[in-house]
């Protein structure tokens, strides 16, 4: 029987590249691999024809041969004739694609690992944040090893090549027809085995440190924001780079202020005389004092804005307002004498309830038609 044409068999042009010729081949073997159509010898020999014309195709050398000669031009190149083995060339082809999901891929050898990040948390007082600071902090952290300059070896000692991998930092391990390479088990993927390791980092090229920095605080940030720092985290290994330190922001409670966003807000104490009679208040803010006019009869609750007397954002915007809520307070460890002075002042309104109290006359109305409805 007649072998059929290789680029037939895959269905691909005879210009197909690389990659086409190992979309085509891996769409073959899932259909027609022996484990996946058990007892059918029509599926197994349509993977042989697959195999076979992905192993020719693929080979720079073989292809030249076959697209000048055919079948025959490889006569003389199969060399001795090897044992089917399903595995084999598919293995390679998902390879690739294995190692970019579980982290092996093809990564030339000794694989440098990126150090860690690290986290740390800043308390700022609300004029801390609103303004911008500049803090000293210091952390926990892994940096390279000054003795041996990182590489894990005691001084004038260098790694030996590991045996296992022969120096790859990588083993190619099998398993049922599929073929995935990994880290070398001996020497954690470095490649080299260190057989005399520096006493101070004990052959990891890391040692355990207390980081000191400076960090400067951008005016306008908030609970929440978070400032990243480079190449500040921990140390990388194998020559990995280092990682960055992430600095999170919280801001404390204020004992005048609450802030939201960019507006800050705050409660103001009133005489009981201001509110009735008017005046003017000083209140603060977070650059000084402002003054507010409180008209005659202020009740309770009322809301002042101060316009820009709140925080300019971290990221730009208009700066926020300042809200003051005033809270009228009610006379406290009153003289006998003050006390009959309210009383007698008290009298003089309760001719005219709803004139001198519309907000209690109200009150007092809707709670009679409350219970007028129930009794009903």
């Amino acid at each position: 029987m007649s072998k059929r044409d290789y680029y037939e068999v895959l269905s691909l042009p005879r210009n197909a590249g690389e990659a086409d010729l190992k979309k085509a081949y891996r769409r073959l073997a899932m259909k027609f691999h022996p484990d996946r159509n058990p007892g059918d010898t029509e599926a197994e020999e349509k993977f042989k024809e697959a195999k076979e014309a992905y192993e020719v195709l693929s080979d720079p050398q073989k292809r030249a041969a076959y697209d000048q000669f055919g079948h025959a031009g490889l006569d003389g190149a199969r060399g001795g004739g090897q044992g089917f083995n399903p595995g084999d060339a598919f293995g390679d082809i998902f390879g690739d694609v294995f190692g970019d999901i579980f982290g092996g891929g093809r990564r030339g050898g000794r694989g440098a690992y990126r150090g860690a990040d690290l986290r740390y948390e800043l308390e700022l007082d609300l004029e801390q944040a609103v303004f911008g600071t500049q803090q000293e902090i210091s952390f926990p952290s892994v940096g390279e090893c000054s003795t041996c300059g990182g590489s894990g070896s005691e001084s004038g000692k260098t790694p030996e090549t590991c045996g296992t991998c022969k120096g790859a930092g990588q083993v190619r391990i099998s398993q049922g027809f599929f073929s995935v390479q990994q880290p070398c088990p001996h020497c954690k993927g470095r490649g080299t085995i260190i057989t005399h390791p520096c006493d101070d980092c004990l052959g990891q090229g890391r040692v355990r440190d207390e980081r000191k920095l400076s960090v400067k605080v951008p005016a306008g940030v908030d609970t929440g924001d978070r400032i990243r720092l480079p190449g500040e985290g921990e140390a990388g290994r194998q020559g990995g780079s280092k990682g960055d330190l992430y600095v999170e922001v919280v801001v404390r409670d204020h004992p005048i202020f609450d802030r939201d966003g960019a507006h800050l807000s705050c409660e103001v104490p009133v005489s009981f005389v201001t509110a009735a009679l008017g005046g003017s208040i000083e209140v603060p803010t977070l650059d000084g004092h402002a003054v507010i006019k409180v008209p005659a009869e202020t009740q309770s609750g009322r809301v002042f804005r101060l316009r820009e007397k709140g925080v300019r954002p971290v990221r730009g915007g208009p700066t926020g307002d300042l809200f003051c809520r005033v809270v009228v307070e009610t006379p406290v460890d009153l003289t006998s004498e003050q006390k009959q002075i309210l009383k007698d002042f008290e009298a003089t309104l309760t001719g005219d309830p709803q004139r001198h109290h519309p907000r209690e006359s109200s009150w007092l109305d809707g709670v009679k038609r409350f219970f007028g409805n129930i009794t009903q």
